[in-house]
This record gives structure tokens, sequence and C-alpha cells, in this order.
């Protein structure tokens, strides 16, 4: 019940900010549209703790700010490699493991190491993930293991260490 609630007051919101009109005619239309929605993502199953995760809501916004300043951080670096000829580019390939226990919290790992500049989720087996690095500071940045662990607390759950697995990225390479 908690989904649909919560799935009823962020479509109502959008509608209410999309829409900028408040005349009855547009409200029940919104109405609808919010009630036939909810209905038939019910029907389909996807209003779950992924499909509307409402648990990690407290613990994302304290992600955030963090993952703005590494993605400015990083578009620094991609601009100044970019301006200064001088400064190394050195395309590579790096494999790292997510320890997140969902899809949902590997999926957030995944798309912050595409947001940040620099970096690109290519592909994902199991827990592993293979990455495009533009530099070898990029790469190293994900050795740190700081991204990772962050995306871990705001899953909320303890992560046990995944086995590192024998991986075969050699198609996407």
């Amino acid at each position: 019940m908690k989904h649909v609630s919560s799935s009823v007051a962020v479509l109502a919101a959008i509608w209410l900010l999309w829409s900028g009109h408040y005349t009855t005619l547009i409200l029940s239309f919104g109405a609808g549209s919010i009630a036939l929605v909810v209905f038939l993502s019910g029907r389909l199953g996807v209003l779950d703790e992924e499909g509307a995760p409402v648990h990690i809501t407290f613990r994302l916004l304290s992600y955030l700010p963090w993952l703005v300043k590494e993605i400015v951080v990083a578009n620094v670096d991609v601009a100044k490699r970019i301006l200064d000829p001088s400064l190394p580019i050195q395309p590579q390939w790096v494999v790292t493991h997510g320890d997140q226990q969902s899809g949902l919290g590997l999926t957030l790992y995944a798309n912050s190491i595409t947001l940040t500049p620099g970096t690109v989720s290519v592909d994902i087996q199991g827990h592993a993930l293979l990455v495009h690095a533009i530099a070898d500071d990029a790469a190293a940045g994900l050795e740190t293991d700081e991204m990772n662990q962050r995306c871990v607390r705001v899953e909320g759950a303890d992560a046990p260490s995944h086995p590192q697995e024998p991986l075969d990225f050699e198609g996407n390479l």
C-alpha cells in the first residue's frame, strides 16, 4: 500500500508542476490519468521496492550532493584534458566490483559511474562492472571504492563482499 500511495503522490506532484493549469477539468484529467497509471502499474506488478523505492529516499538525498560534487570535479578534469594537449588521455578498460545486494543498488552504482565524466559503465556480469575510463586518474578513482560504498549505504544494507568470479568481458573489448 505504501508503494501505491507514494506513486500517487509523486505522479500528482509531477502532474501539478508540469501542467501549470489548475482548472477543474484539467485536475480531473490528472486524477484520472494518475488512477489509470497506478492501476496498470499494480496489475503489471511494478509497484514494488524497485519500482517505487521510497525506502531509499532520504539516504538518496544525502548521496546526491556528493555525486554532484564528483560530477563537477570530473567535468573540470575532462575539460582540462580537452583544452590542454599535454595532459594524457589513456583510454582503458577497468573491471570493478559492486557490493550492492539488489538490482536497484547495482543500477545506482553503474549509473553514478556513467554520470561522472571520464567513465562509462559498459557491461555488468553478476556484481562485476566493465567500465571504460578516459585516463589513469579516472580508473584510479574507481579503485578507491568510495562511490561503491556510498551506493551501498544508499541501499541501506550491509553488503557482503562478492567473490571475484572469473569474468568474460571479451565481447565488449
